[in-house]
């Protein structure tokens, strides 16, 4: 697990690069001014988009099985992953952020309505006008 990067990883990439392609720019990753350090965070839209892996964040739509070994390890780990994302969240709601969550799996070639629907979020939250806080 110690070459498992926290930030910076291909499926960011890749999300910043059709947030690129789409006009979406001023954007900064790893914003630690926001609650949870969103992977891409657009601070004067207010916006946070956190891009999820479907193994560590437990993604509804792959349904992926636990690992076989020490199951009770991971399935606290997992529970506790997921937690922290509603926490994170809540936090960014209470604050005035509007939040976008983008599964891994939809930047596949096979799952190109779900990224369209994911990208039709991000650009929905990006025009919304932002609330005074």
């Amino acid at each position: 697990m110690q070459s498992n990067k926290g930030y910076d990883t291909g499926p960011e990439r890749k999300l910043r690069s059709l947030l690129r392609k789409g006009g979406l720019t001023g954007y900064r990753t790893g914003y630690k001014r926001a609650a949870g350090r969103p992977d891409v965070a657009f601070p004067a839209k207010r916006l946070a988009i956190f891009m999820h892996g479907c193994f560590w964040h437990r993604c509804p739509e792959c349904q992926l099985t636990l690992p076989k070994t020490h199951r009770a390890y991971w399935r606290r780990k997992f529970q506790l992953n997921r937690a922290r994302d509603r926490r994170q969240q809540k936090a960014l709601d209470s604050s005035g952020w509007k939040t976008v969550t983008v599964w891994e799996c939809a930047l596949k070639p096979k799952n190109k309505t779900r990224l369209e629907t994911a990208l039709r979020a991000i650009r929905r939250a990006y025009d919304r006008p932002v609330r005074p806080v």
